[in-house]
Formats: C-alpha cells, sequence, structure tokens
C-alpha cells in the first residue's frame, strides 16, 4: 500500500487552524502509559498552563478527551438534572448546539433567541430570569463561530449568581485569542478546544470548573447520566489518587503541551494582541475591497470575520477555487447565512499579516474569475497593520 500523503493547506477557515512544526514535533515524541509519572507530569503542567491562559486558579481546569463538543457535552452532563430549567442564548448555530444537547439531558430549556449577527443584553437577560425565578443554568457563547459576534459579558455571572444559577460560557473560539478572565468575570464552568486560537489539533477540549460549579455537582440527586463524561469520576484520575478512567490520548497531550508553550513564550498578552491587529487589519483589506463585514465593529469578534458575499457570487465556487488554485481553506456560512457568507479565520499561527496578504491576493483573483471585479486591499492592510503597531 503506498503511504499516506496529505496535500499542504494554508487553514484559514474558522478551525481547524494551521498548527506549527514545533506541535506536529511533539506528536511525534515516543508514547508513554497513561499512568506513568513522566506522562503525569506532563499532565499537571498542562492544567497549570490552562490555569494561566483561561485566567482562573481553579484545581480542576483539564483537557477533556474529546473535541470542543465533548466538552460541551461533559459540561451540560455534568451541571444538568431532568427538569432543571435551564436559559440558553441562542445566536448562532452553537447557542443553538447548547440548547439542543440541555433538552437531550431533560432540561426545561428556556431559548433568549437572538438573530444572527446580533448580541444578547444584559437587559434581556436580567428579563428573562426574571421570567423564570427556577433556572439553574445559563449557557452562553462568547465567542460565537457561525457569525464572527463576541458577546459580551461583563455583569453576567452577578446577575445569574444572584438567582442561585450557574454560568456556563463555551470559549471554544476565543481561548487564546482573546482574554477569557474565568476567574474575574465569574465563569462557572468555561469549555473550549484546541484546533483553534490554541493552535494544535483536533481532538481535546480545555474545560475549567469553578467552586460553585463543584458544590453543585457533590449535591446531585441523580448519578450523571454519561460514564465518558462523568466528571466526578474523571477527577480522581486528575487529582492525587490517580484512579484509572480511561487511556488518555497522549500525543494529543503533547501536542497540546507545546502549544500552550508556544502561547505563553510569546506571551499571553502579546498573542491577544497580534491576534486584534491582525483582525483589524484583515477587516480594513476587505472594505477596502468594497466587502461588507455582516457585525458592527464593536461586537465583531477578532478571531472570525463574517463578510457579506457579493450579489450573483456563488460562494462555493469561490471557496474551491480558493482551495483547488491557492491552496487555501476559508469556511460558508451555517445556518440563516448559509450561501451568503464566508466565514475566515484569524487564530493561531493563522493569526499573522503574512497570511492575510497571502489570503485578500488570492480572493482578488477569485473574485475577478467570477465577473465581481474589486480593488486591491493590501494598501489598506498594511497600514492598518502599521499603526496598530504603534499603538
Amino acid at each position: 500500500m503506498p503511504r499516506l500523503e496529505v496535500p499542504e493547506r494554508l487553514l484559514l477557515g474558522p478551525g481547524p487552524s494551521p498548527v506549527s512544526e514545533r506541535v506536529r514535533q511533539a506528536m511525534a515524541q515516543p508514547l508513554l502509559g497513561h499512568m506513568d509519572p513522566a506522562f503525569l507530569a506532563i499532565v499537571d503542567r498542562v492544567q497549570e498552563q490552562l490555569r494561566l491562559v483561561f485566567g482562573t486558579s481553579n484545581p480542576l481546569t483539564f483537557p477533556v478527551s474529546g473535541t470542543g463538543s465533548a466538552g460541551m457535552e461533559m459540561s451540560l452532563v455534568t451541571l444538568i438534572e431532568p427538569g432543571d430549567v435551564v436559559v440558553v442564548v441562542q445566536q448562532g448555530v452553537f447557542g443553538q448546539r447548547l440548547a439542543d444537547a440541555a433538552a437531550r439531558l431533560g432540561a426545561e430549556v428556556v431559548p433568549i433567541a437572538i438573530p444572527f449577527g446580533g448580541i444578547c443584553s444584559i437587559k434581556t437577560l436580567t428579563e428573562t430570569l426574571d421570567q423564570h425565578p427556577q433556572v439553574r443554568l445559563v449557557a452562553v457563547v462568547k465567542a460565537e463561530t457561525s457569525t464572527g459576534v463576541l458577546q459580551p459579558l461583563d455583569g453576567w455571572a452577578e446577575v445569574v449568581h444572584d438567582r442561585g444559577a450557574l454560568l456556563l460560557v463555551d470559549t471554544v473560539t476565543a481561548l487564546g485569542g482573546l482574554p477569557v478572565h474565568a476567574d474575574a468575570m465569574g465563569f462557572d464552568v468555561s469549555f473550549s478546544g484546541t484546533q483553534k486560537c490554541l493552535a494544535a489539533p483536533p481532538g481535546l477540549a480545555p474545560m475549567t470548573v469553578g467552586t460553585r460549579a463543584l458544590e453543585r455537582i457533590q449535591a446531585r440527586e441523580h448519578q450523571a447520566p454519561s460514564w465518558y463524561f462523568d466528571l466526578s469520576a474523571i477527577s480522581q484520575y486528575l487529582g492525587k489518587s490517580r484512579a484509572y478512567h480511561h487511556t488518555a490520548p497522549i500525543s494529543m497531550i503533547y501536542a497540546l503541551a507545546e502549544a500552550l508553550n508556544m502561547i505563553l513564550d510569546e506571551g499571553l498578552e502579546n498573542v491577544w494582541t497580534r491576534h486584534r491587529q491582525v483582525a483589524e487589519s484583515l477587516w480594513a483589506g476587505l472594505e477596502a475591497m468594497g466587502l461588507e463585514m455582516m457585525v458592527p465593529r464593536e461586537h465583531r469578534l477578532p478571531t472570525v470575520a463574517t463578510v457579506r458575499i457579493p450579489d450573483g457570487v456563488d460562494d462555493k465556487r469561490v471557496r474551491q477555487r480558493l482551495l483547488d488554485q491557492y491552496q487555501i481553506e476559508i469556511a460558508g456560512g451555517l445556518g440563516p447565512w448559509a450561501g451568503k457568507i464566508l466565514r475566515i479565520g484569524v487564530m493561531g499561527q493563522g493569526a499573522k499579516i503574512s497570511h492575510m496578504m497571502t489570503l485578500l491576493n488570492a480572493l482578488r483573483e477569485v473574485l475577478h474569475a467570477e465577473g465581481f471585479a474589486v480593488p486591491s486591499g493590501l494598501t489598506a492592510l498594511e497600514e492598518t497593520y502599521q499603526k496598530a503597531g504603534q499603538r
């Protein structure tokens, strides 16, 4: 049989993001047993590094074995009991996914439906909670990958905690690229994924669990309905007892460890600044080409740009041309925005000005081939990037 051969792509979609050679080399390190003290020392270090990136002192901060959706599943399975009232902000596909998963666990889901591209105000949250005094959990996406919206969460924890509820936050497209500040913001549980701003392959879901959530877990009336996602059981492997639960994905832990090393070597605030500067430069370049951003600037997510497809241009053909002719991957829209937008990732190792220059050049040529002539956006991109570096 022939050896596996994989083409080289520039991954500028909403995930996965590019993975550095350092991280790929880390995955090639020799396997260890998941109970080997040398491996457990790596797990401990990864936990400590994740605390820094999450902005938390929570002892129970660790990578779930599974993609970001596994982090969502573990969070909900652990916190929800049948009949619990759960308020879910639905402002995009991933908010809708939270609601679907909660309903499957027997929760009474109270949706806060927000049009695509919009945010949920704290006033709307407060009014909803006042109408549902029995609420046990509020779930929200901080960085909605399907719309490119950054949801403000200032003051949310206070409002939620005043009602005796917990705050669950999806930070899949935020962690490592944006400040999360889980403790300062009062998040009770937060989960993420490795394939976005952390710049590791998909397969792990970093998660952090606070004191309020642990107290809720200990007071459960019913056993968690999932064996694999039972947080109480997994915490025994992570704690002093090191009780066996499942075989950890060893090589993926290596990859995450090296990706976190790279982030902390660069400096966490420097990484956040890089993402913001490259994103603002991309926005300027796209707008100089005459393309319309879908989200108002004040709520625009730096890690995923959503751009309206010009009338008469087929988004699938644009993306296929970029892939076939330029080896660049971007994504189309989901839900009501399917066929109407392009989604461009500015995440991890993809958040580099050189990559955005490559993309804008290729996108201009592809749009020309589609019969939609646009000017170059490179000057605007470069000027914005230079100004951002002088702040």
